[in-house]
């Protein structure tokens, strides 16, 4: 197989990358506005939930997946004062409802924010987002330079990534792939192709929603048969709802190579 120079130079020079859990909550965040079972009453940090979203770190790049409601404090919360791009898996509110907020990066830095997404995700937020496009714009709407990217690779500077198609439903999702490790968030089915694309991957980030059926989201079960037919060194899941159970109970039912994601959790590799 043969590589171009500036693939070559990536294969050789990748470095060292760490993966923050921003928020591991379903759409509804855990606690659950009203609700008294025993994982929304938790005292235990582990069971406090914010929506789906993570950062990754390589070298001086900061890479942020999703942008949900809680963005400003995922924001707050995690220190950031940058943003290198931000890569968004669909148009559902819980993944995009935070993009107002990329405001006080343009303020800080003076520029537009770089957002990659498909084709659907960028007309829901040009969509729901209008008065920051439209021809006459108050000041200080949020500054977005949106990149729709599909099945083929991308690079952010040095940095390549791979877009792959995971099903939420019957709603595509983009799972992002990034050298040896993987970010798939609101799927229930995964093709033979993305299976495919998905191979050599050794630390994965994966939804499940609870233990039981849903309609578009994966089980804990068939979230683990996923990590077990890659063979995925370690995987972390997320975008997990309060039907799950505790933390701290589910924690000791898993594989050894398979925890619950929380918020905050980091991990380098």
């Amino acid at each position: 197989m043969e590589f171009s120079m500036s693939e070559y130079n990536y294969f050789f020079s990748l470095q060292q990358m760490k993966v923050t859990i921003l928020g591991s909550g379903t759409s509804q965040g855990v606690p659950v506005i009203a609700c008294e079972c025993p994982v929304c009453r938790s005292t235990d940090e582990h069971d406090k939930r914010l929506r789906c979203s993570a950062m990754i770190d390589i070298g001086d790049k900061k890479l942020i997946i999703d942008a949900g409601p809680d963005f400003r404090t995922q924001m707050l919360r995690a220190g950031v004062k940058d943003v290198t791009a931000l890569l968004l898996t669909h148009e559902h509110k819980d993944h995009i409802g935070g993009l107002d907020d990329i405001r006080a990066f343009n303020w800080v830095k003076n520029r537009e924010v770089d957002i990659y997404c498909n084709r659907r995700t960028k007309d829901v937020i040009c969509k729901d987002y209008d008065y920051a496009f439209a021809e006459f714009r108050y000041p200080g709407v949020p500054e977005m330079n949106i990149h729709v990217v599909d099945e083929a690779p991308f690079w952010i500077d040095d940095i390549k990534i791979e877009p792959i198609t995971v099903m939420h439903h019957k709603l595509p999702v983009t799972a992002f792939r990034i050298d040896n490790f993987a970010y798939i968030t609101d799927a229930n089915f995964i093709s033979e192709v993305s299976m495919k694309k998905l191979e050599g991957v050794e630390y994965m980030v994966i939804n499940a929603l609870r233990k039981e059926i849903h309609l578009s989201h994966f089980t804990l079960n068939q979230a683990i048969d996923v990590v077990k037919s890659l063979h995925v060194k370690q995987a972390y899941i997320t975008h997990i709802g309060h039907q799950m159970g505790l933390h701290e109970e589910v924690s000791q039912e898993l594989p050894e190579n398979i925890q619950l994601a929380h918020d905050m959790l980091s991990f380098e590799f």
